[in-house]
């Protein structure tokens, strides 16, 4: 039962690691796109793109004007 209650406390410490893994690889795929000129505007039109859809859509879901 003591290994049981081992893998419990590591836990959080696992959930951390890959929460941050997965932000650090997906971030620094964006800035070498952003680093080359001439994908720069493009990556950008897409994130603009992207982020307001998203507010659209989660301000429909939740009732927000």
């Amino acid at each position: 039962m003591t290994k049981f209650w081992d893998n419990i406390k590591k836990f959080p410490r696992f959930l951390l690691s890959v929460i941050a893994g997965f932000f650090l690889t997906t971030f620094q795929t964006i800035f070498e796109l952003l680093k080359e000129k001439n994908k720069r505007l493009t990556t950008s039109i897409i994130m603009i793109t992207l982020i307001g859809f998203i507010t659209i859509v989660l301000r429909h879901m939740l009732g927000i004007k």
